[in-house]
Order: C-alpha cells, then structure tokens, then sequence
C-alpha cells in the first residue's frame, strides 16, 4: 500500500476507532431518582412552632434527612396520599427512619390550630410534625419555598385551597437537595432518602 493510501486508511479510522468506544461507554445512573435541587436556597426563613408549641427551625434536624409537604388539615385527597405516602416510606426505611424528619406546613392557619395539626399529622405517623403559624408568616414561608396556595369557593369558612403538591428534601446538612413528585412510588423515595443518609 501507497504512503499515500496509509495515510487516508489512518485519517479515516481514527473518527470510526473514536465511536466506538464512546458507543461502549454508557453513562453513569443517576444517583436520585426524584429532581435533584442541590444548590438552590430553599429553606431559608423556615421558622415555624410545631404541634406541640415549640419553636422550630431547619437548624433543630441537622443530621437528620427532612421532607416537607405544604397542605392543609381539610384537603380531600392530595394531603392524606402524601403523608399515607410518607408513612409507607418510614415504614419501609426501618431502623433508618429515625434519621428522618417529616414535616407537614399548614397553608390553612385559620383552621388549622396547634389541636387540630396535633390530632391529624400523628395519625400518619407519630414521628411526624405539623408547623403553623400566622398567615403572613405562612405566606413567607411558602414564597420562600416557591409553593402556590390559594382558596376555592365560599371564603366564610367552606372553602378548598390549591395549592402545590410536591415535597422537598433536605440532606443531613442542612440542605436541599431534592424535589419529589405528588404520589411518587414510595420505594423511589426511599431509595433517594437512603442514599441521602449515605452521603450522596
């Protein structure tokens, strides 16, 4: 063969030898399965009281992985799925579950008093926390964490409210890391919390 015609041979498999192996190389899994948000600033303002009277902030779980629903006590459907949810997740995580923390935010403060969230959040599972406040404190929070909530129907008393769905989780430090989807298969969360608590 010509120098020539090596030369050609050479220009022409070297692209082909390259697709080759990147078409052996396969991308790495995703770590999470639900949306990660590392890096962005949810969080900050979270400065609620609990059902029992206390104070909280983020700060009080450091260590420990949070999950945070925003909803209200009255909700036909989409909060009972969610914390029924939650529950099949704590249960599924076993002796892990004491490394959680899950948080339920009233976006109903008017009806939602410390009593009521003290008899519905434990019912899921008494692990759980519900935090209130006043309304304008709410409606901090939730801008803070870019929730939409807003009433349906009659205001004096008989009214639904909209509102988002999902639920955010932070890491054992203190930060946010990922979004979970209204009704995702609790065993997808569990496998992003335990991954979480094993330092993802």
């Amino acid at each position: 063969m010509s120098s020539r015609r090596k030369a050609i041979s050479r220009l022409v498999a070297a692209p082909l030898l390259a697709l080759g192996l990147l078409a052996g190389c396969t991308p790495a899994e995703p770590v999470f399965k639900s949306t990660d948000i590392s890096g962005t600033s949810y969080g900050r303002t979270l400065r609620l009281t609990d059902h029992h009277g206390q104070e909280r902030t983020l700060a009080d779980f450091k260590g420990k992985v949070v999950t945070i629903f925003f909803g209200y006590t009255q909700c036909p459907d989409v909060c009972p799925t969610a914390l029924s949810g939650m529950s099949t997740v704590m249960q599924a995580l076993g002796p892990d579950a004491d490394r959680v923390q899950v948080i339920f935010v009233t976006v109903d403060p008017e009806r939602d008093t410390p009593e009521l969230l003290a008899q519905y959040v434990p019912a899921f599972d008494a692990r759980f926390l519900g935090l209130y406040g006043t309304p304008e404190k709410i409606a901090e929070v939730a801008k803070e964490f870019r929730v939409f909530y807003r009433k349906s129907g009659d205001l004096a008393g008989h009214y639904t409210i909209d509102h988002t769905a999902g639920t955010y989780v932070f890491g054992p430090d203190g930060r946010p890391r990922l979004y979970v989807k209204h009704a995702e298969d609790p065993q997808v969360v569990v496998a992003d919390i335990k991954a979480l608590l094993a330092g993802k």
